[in-house]
């Protein structure tokens, strides 16, 4: 059965989750503070991860942070309500999704199911690897090369770059790229689109690229433009 991680210092919260999880055939591991849950996530190989933000000894983001160097395991970052800072920090540290408290164990488990779609969609559908000119993106793996060298960035910085690079010339509207990558209504707040995008030019401009861009199509979004 595939692991799950449930990190949560509210022990009431972990045991709800944890039966939804087992009905939905989850082994689950559950951590009370950021320290376990490093600690779970370097014995076990897990298919989704949910983690409080709020937790003792690390929090969330600090735990977030520290799996997304070494993996791309789809994480869900559990928020305070209307914390709107929280959600967006969160999304542009790696999580792939966020819930708000308080919510109901089955929009938890519906979150999940809907990322492991998309992954499994993501996996059956894509050609593995584009080029353009000294540019490699390597979605299977998860692999950024400019010039051979391997660029350090984001999941969710890898796959804004595919996605675009995978529709070249086409213009994506900030809400366009928010439910195509996240797969849902952001409430209308694109501001983490700009965030990721301007992290993404940051590091891929630190190397040449004369014959394509990430090109800002003013008052509408962006598009990968191949010159």
């Amino acid at each position: 059965m595939p692991n799950i991680l449930i990190a949560d210092d509210n022990e009431q919260i972990v045991s709800i989750l944890s039966e939804y999880a087992k009905k939905e055939n989850f082994t689950v591991h559950n951590a009370f503070d950021g320290d376990e849950a490093l600690v779970l996530f370097k014995q076990h190989e897990f298919e989704i991860i949910l983690l409080d933000v709020m937790m003792p000894k690390k929090d969330g983001f600090e735990v977030c942070r520290e799996i997304r160097k070494v993996s791309n395991t789809p994480i869900i970052m559990i928020t305070a309500r209307g914390e709107d800072f929280e959600k967006i920090m969160g999304l542009d540290i790696g999580a792939d999704d966020y819930i708000v408290k308080p919510f109901s164990p089955g929009e938890a488990m519906a979150r999940i199911r809907a990322i492991l779609r998309r992954i499994t969609t993501t996996n059956d559908t894509v050609k593995n690897i584009l080029i353009f000119d000294n540019l490699e993106i390597n979605i299977d793996d998860f692999i950024v090369k400019i010039n051979d060298k391997t660029i350090e960035l984001t999941k969710k910085e890898i796959e804004i770059l595919w996605t675009l690079a995978k529709n070249k010339e086409k213009v994506f509207t900030r809400d366009n790229l928010l439910n195509s990558l996240w797969g849902y209504e952001y409430f209308g707040d694109n501001r983490t689109v700009d965030s990721h995008i301007k992290r993404l030019r940051s590091k891929i401009d630190e190397y040449p690229h004369d014959k394509w861009e990430i090109k800002t199509v003013w008052g509408i979004g962006y598009k990968f433009e191949v010159k």
